[in-house]
């Protein structure tokens, strides 16, 4: 069995929607492309190594409908690695609609989704979800992911999609690494889900370990 790999880029107040550009999902919302001026080498390092060993892609389809508008056309460019190995590997769609899978590789993922990702996960070693964010939530509540990639960026912008919506369930992550910030305060926050639900205590017990 593979391990299925969210990558997302956030603000503080955990936004997710449209970090790319302003036609990536504008809908209600003025922030479009929020992230670039928050790129930095540091980040671009993280992200590119975060892609080292995928063998498939996972996407919902507003993200499906850029990546496969923009990578086919990459190759040979600045962007040439990523594109050749977007472009190579296999992609799985979320999508209730009937997508245009003209991008080689593409394939729609069937009606029950979690049955779905769990045989895309059996086929590959290292799937990425990248983006797609109602696809995220729809895993998160599922628990159907192994790890969670967070760029999480020096900004609160007060609307938009979160990356936690009214559905999310209670869920215990372990830090797998420690966090790396860039030069613009953007920090790569990198969990893995780990067992049972998060417990409670009691910090007003008189032992709860300050100093007096």
């Amino acid at each position: 069995m593979g391990l299925i790999h969210i990558e997302l880029f956030t603000t503080l107040d955990l936004v997710g929607q449209a970090p790319g550009g302003p036609d990536e999902d504008p809908e209600g919302f003025p922030f479009g492309g929020w992230q670039a001026p928050l790129v930095d080498e540091v980040t671009g390092a993280q992200i590119a190594a975060a892609y080292e060993g995928t063998d498939a892609l996972l996407l919902g389809r507003r993200t499906y409908d850029i990546f496969a508008a923009y990578w086919p056309h990459q190759e040979g460019g600045e962007d040439n690695a990523i594109a050749t190995l977007f472009n190579g590997i296999p992609k799985y769609v979320a999508s209730r609609g009937r997508p245009d899978l003209a991008w080689a590789g593409s394939t729609q993922l069937g009606p029950d989704l979690a049955g779905a990702v769990r045989e895309v996960r059996d086929r590959h070693r290292n799937v990425k979800v990248v983006g797609s964010l109602d696809l995220v939530q729809s895993l998160l509540r599922e628990k159907l992911f192994d790890r969670l990639d967070l760029w999480v960026h020096p900004i609160v912008l007060g609307v938009g999609k979160k990356l936690f919506d009214g559905g999310a369930v209670p869920t215990s992550l372990t830090l797998l690494d420690p966090p790396a910030a860039g030069p613009k305060g953007t920090v790569h926050l990198r969990y893995g889900l780990a067992e049972g639900t998060p417990g409670t205590g009691d910090m007003s017990a008189p032992d709860r370990g300050l100093d007096r």
